[in-house]
């Protein structure tokens, strides 16, 4: 995982973030309250028991009802073994929607088997649900002067310009979707100028979300609040802290697990947008480490607090 510099945390628990005044107007358009049930980072290719929590997720949404699912990226290799539960996703609602991760085209594939296989016409695009405004980005763009190797992570030319036009064209509440922040920890090389454009919008931005960090938190940017989703399936801590949180025998089948601290339970959320009440929910999720935490294992490169296995409950808007 390409990291990058690291923001300033608003909050660590659940609390009240105030819009302003003209997105919480904004929010109050909406003629109904929207859900969107969200799962960032499964890696269904890295842990040993991605297609389960991906059925975790699936099960709990049944349950739910939100209005549309939003998986945000590093979802599954778009190779043939995949495919079944890349299409248990797509039928699992009328409405689901994708996000393309880094790892998305790990093992030489390119941009078009991911669209192929996960039914995408495009990387970038806009959804309308029920008066709110999806805006999905690919920051996964070549053309960066700070890249330095390793996996892309940026918004290029024509990307920028569609986004400006789109933001323009529309009226109603925004919800911004990458899988790389545009704030907060490890934000793409081009974080500054998207999040000027944004903050030229909002009046109509109520939130941008991103996976990719593997990190529960929420920052803000000119009133903008910014709302990192955790993983699915665990946190990334690197070859320095390599050890063997599950049998051998597991660990021999998945080489790369052992530079992570798996969750013992998936981990997704659902947001809720209360137009009534001026407000996004965020929903709790918690389970625990399998095996040693990165605490115990000595990782301190995160912000404090943020590395957990859980979603803290949240609430955006007016207190």
């Amino acid at each position: 995982m390409n990291r990058r510099h690291f923001s300033k945390s608003i909050s660590l628990g659940g609390f009240g973030f105030p819009l302003s005044a003209k997105s919480m107007d904004t929010l109050n358009s909406l003629s109904q309250q929207i859900s969107l049930g969200v799962i960032a980072d499964l890696h269904v290719d890295l842990i040993p028991d991605g297609a389960e929590r991906l059925d975790s997720f699936l099960d709990e949404m049944t349950k739910t009802k939100p209005d549309a699912l939003i998986q945000m990226g590093d979802f599954a290799f778009a190779k043939e073994s995949n495919q079944k539960i890349v299409d248990r996703f797509n039928k699992a609602h009328e409405i689901t929607l994708h996000v393309i991760g880094n790892h998305d085209t790990d093992g030489g594939l390119s941009m078009e088997h991911v669209l192929k296989s996960w039914g995408m016409k495009d990387p970038y695009y806009h959804h309308v649900l029920k008066g709110l405004h999806l805006v999905v980005l690919n920051a996964n763009e070549k053309g960066s002067v700070k890249d330095k190797g390793g996996y892309p992570q940026f918004i290029g030319k024509s990307q920028v310009a569609w986004l400006e036009k789109t933001l323009s064209s529309l009226e109603g509440p925004v919800v911004i979707i990458s899988h790389q922040p545009i704030a907060g920890s490890y934000a793409i090389d081009n974080a500054e100028e998207i999040q000027k454009i944004l903050s030229k919008h909002s009046d109509k931005v109520v939130l941008a979300m991103n996976g990719h960090t593997h990190i529960d938190l929420l920052t803000e940017v000119d009133d903008i609040p910014y709302l990192h989703i955790n993983s699915a399936s665990y946190h990334w801590l690197g070859s320095k802290y390599a050890h063997e949180s599950y049998p051998a025998e597991v660990h021999a089948k998945h080489s790369a697990l052992k530079y992570t601290s798996p969750y013992r339970e998936a981990l997704f959320t659902t947001l809720t947008f209360d137009p009534k009440n001026r407000q996004i929910i965020v929903e709790k999720k918690e389970t625990q480490w399998v095996g040693k935490s990165p605490e115990e294992l000595g990782l301190k490169r995160e912000p404090e607090g943020t590395v957990t296995p859980g979603i803290r409950a949240r609430v955006i808007g007016k207190k």
